[in-house]
């Protein structure tokens, strides 16, 4: 099959949706089949760069539900994408993200294939659903499949596009995950490690483990806490580490996709604070992939993923107190750290990602056939 896949948000634009796109379109190359990415320029590609990674438009990263999003802008792009679609004759155009009136617009609006869209999105209300409604509705009914990531993401969009949704979820990729991989050398010193892992900005609720820390030090007073991560608002959560605890923190900045499976191997505990609008938690599957326990706020897309007490414990969202209270019980229990980090491995396994690339070609092919 000839497949088009396309997203305002792809690397070097970082998240779970640029992730889910790289590894769907290296899955379905290996399966066999013609794929390419249509997504935004950012200006330096690099080192996302493809003879079948085509960039149309300049990608805006703008502020969204306690978050960021992209839009796409370029005078040329329907006159673009119309011809690379006349042109490549795609079989399938699949749709990442949201239906935005910027790249998924124009491909729909131009596709003379099967068309599908995957949901990553949670959220109580949508602005821009609301705004475009009227006019994306008449390019929804040119969608023959619809994808949600969980359920929570379903109910999401549902509320303002019904109809029938299939559940398949975010992949790991668990070669590049496994437990053998070597630890980050200049943090194999310190012992015990919480890590914490995202993009700097309120949804993701890096405040609350900074705030949280303190007591965790005061137990275990040889503790570090290892950051990674950036964004605009560093210099905005740098302010919450105590003066006595600044030696304890490490910000280990930007860390690449290739080196960021070695923090995980170096971590004893995984954390993360989300404080709510995430609709599944790829990030946890990245922890339970590396073998790791983790602490996480008890947040609905999260309960998709990770059950309490059986791959992590979850803490009562936006609680320092809270927190600190499950990473001291589990730095206290040995025994129930490496028990979480099996079940977790074992778990992630079922995430592989060819077993969920082999769900959305089985999707692709019964569309293909209602009308073969």
């Amino acid at each position: 099959m000839k497949i088009l896949i396309v997203s305002d948000i792809f690397y070097p634009h970082t998240g779970g949706v640029s992730e889910h796109i790289l590894h769907l379109w290296e899955n379905l190359r290996a399966f066999g089949h013609d794929a390419k990415v249509l997504a935004p320029s950012f200006g330096r590609n690099y080192p996302y760069v493809d003879e079948n990674f085509i960039r149309m438009g300049r990608g805006i990263k703008l502020p969204k539900n306690k978050s960021f999003t992209v839009v796409t802008v370029g005078l040329t792009l329907p006159w673009s994408i119309r011809k690379l679609i006349v042109r490549e004759k795609f079989d399938v155009v699949h749709l990442q993200g949201e239906m935005a009136p910027t790249l998924p617009y124009f491909a729909i609006k131009y596709s003379t294939g099967k068309n599908f869209i995957t949901f990553h999105s949670a959220h109580e209300e949508s602005f821009g659903y609301q705004l475009w409604e009227p006019l994306l509705e008449q390019y929804f009914r040119k969608i023959n499949g619809r994808i949600a990531v969980s359920t929570v993401a379903r109910d999401s969009v549902s509320k303002y596009f019904p109809g029938e949704y299939r559940i398949i979820p975010n992949g790991i990729d668990a070669r590049r995950f496994d437990l053998n991989k070597p630890p980050v050398k200049n943090l194999e010193k310190y012992s015990p490690k919480i890590l914490f892992v995202g993009r700097f900005e309120p949804r993701k609720g890096l405040k609350y483990v900074l705030q949280a820390f303190p007591r965790v030090l005061a137990a275990f007073p040889s503790a570090k806490l290892v950051v990674v991560g950036q964004g605009v608002l560093e210099k905005y959560y740098r302010r919450y580490v105590e003066e006595h605890i600044k030696d304890h923190v490490i910000f280990a900045g930007f860390v690449s996709r290739e080196e960021l499976p070695n923090y995980y191997a170096a971590c004893d505990i995984f954390c993360s604070p989300a404080t709510g609008a995430e609709s599944f938690g790829i990030i946890l599957l990245e922890a339970m992939a590396s073998g790791k326990p983790i602490v996480a706020s008890d947040i609905p897309g999260y309960r998709t993923v990770m059950d309490d007490n059986q791959e992590g414990l979850f803490f009562e969202p936006c609680n320092p107190d809270k927190l600190a209270d499950k990473i001291i019980r589990l730095l206290n229990d040995k025994k129930l750290m490496k028990q979480l980090g099996e079940n977790g491995r074992r778990k992630a396994l079922r995430y592989d990602w060819p077993i969920v690339t082999r769900q959305v070609l089985d999707f692709y092919r019964e569309a293909l056939d209602k009308t073969a």
